[in-house]
């Protein structure tokens, strides 16, 4: 056979996400209009960890490795993905959904993880999904025809949003990962289609009010960058011959903040608001939104109760300062939002 004369950009490929209704069964195959797989705005497409487990000791009677000293299994493996790119709406409701396990959130366009907020476990035998809890993943190859790479029974376990005002305009970014212990549907899957394609519905810092600008109960920041970080990790256990059989949620969900703001009378109390915090309490409320409440079609969020972490000068060519707060919870019994994301 003679060399392949065609080459491919890293940007002819697409990542694509679908609802999944059924365990096992991936999006293409349940054809339902509400499995279309959606394109991602990525800008980078990293490799999936297939999380392949091999054996290469060199077993007894001989110095060389040899072909039946191999092994090598995929049913006991976690595979793993990670993109970054823009937020856009389509993209940003399935994750969201996914992440915090609501269903997609309509006209109210807000998700939401409650301070009592219990552990969820999915198995083989779980059917008929409302709450976007199961994803189908395709990367979607420049090549085109056998070369798609196909998962199912996917969780978004880390979605990282943020925005910097010097980088394309404060535009919203993402960085989203996610993972799977089922084998993979196919790692030579034939030409898949795209039925939601990227579009132009794009968040931007510019959209927040300055009151409306508020970090640990102090408003009117002048915010250079931020990035929201929400986790919600997932364990597999029961091995099969088709990978693990459950995946539960029961460790900490969290949501942290990071924020560069400018150092001026507003904020100069910081390093003491930080320093006197007191014990089992909240400092204050952290928000980023274009009004009090959030609202569909609007990207912004909100903790209702949050902590500072960090406090500390940046320099540049002005004097800012660098801030960490994580949201906390209204109680174990209470159904208060840890933290809210509307988009």
């Amino acid at each position: 056979m003679a060399i392949a004369a065609n080459a491919f950009s890293p940007k002819q490929f697409s990542f694509l996400i679908a609802e999944q209704d059924d365990w096992g069964t991936h999006a293409v195959d349940e054809g339902s209009p509400n499995n279309d797989l959606v394109a991602l705005d990525v800008d980078s497409i990293g490799s999936p960890s297939l999380g392949v487990i091999q054996g290469l000791d060199v077993r007894s009677g001989s110095r060389v490795l040899q072909a039946t000293d191999f092994f090598q299994d995929i049913k006991g493996s976690v595979k793993e993905m990670t993109v970054t790119g823009t937020a856009t709406t389509e993209g940003l409701d399935i994750l969201l959904a996914n992440l915090t396990g609501e269903a997609l959130a309509g006209a109210s366009g807000v998700y939401s993880i409650a301070s009592n907020i219990a552990s969820s476990t999915l198995t083989s035998a779980t059917a008929d999904q409302t709450g976007e809890q199961l994803l189908s993943i395709v990367y979607k190859s420049g090549y085109g025809t056998n070369a798609d790479l196909s998962f199912k029974d996917c969780f978004c376990t880390n979605l990282v949003l943020s925005g910097d005002a010097g980088t394309e305009g404060g535009r919203i970014k993402f960085s989203a990962t996610f993972k799977t212990g089922s084998l993979a549907t196919s790692l030579g899957d034939a030409t898949t289609t795209i039925d939601t394609a990227i579009t132009a519905n794009d968040y931007f810092m510019s959209a927040w009010d300055a009151d409306d600008r508020i970090i640990a109960g102090t408003a009117n920041a002048l915010l250079f960058n931020f990035s929201l970080n929400l986790t919600n990790e997932v364990v597999f256990s029961g091995l099969t011959s088709t990978g693990f059989e459950a995946a539960t949620r029961a460790s900490e969900i969290s949501a942290t903040a990071d924020f560069t703001i400018k150092y001026d009378s507003t904020f100069s109390g910081l390093f003491n608001s930080f320093n006197a915090q007191t014990a089992g309490s909240s400092t204050g409320a952290t928000l980023m939104n274009h009004q009090a409440s959030l609202a569909d079609a609007n990207f912004g969020f909100k903790m209702a109760s949050s902590v500072l972490t960090n406090v500390g000068y940046s320099e540049g060519d002005m004097m800012q300062l660098d801030c960490s707060v994580k949201a906390v919870g209204a109680g174990i019994g209470s159904s208060t939002a840890l933290v809210e994301v509307a988009c």
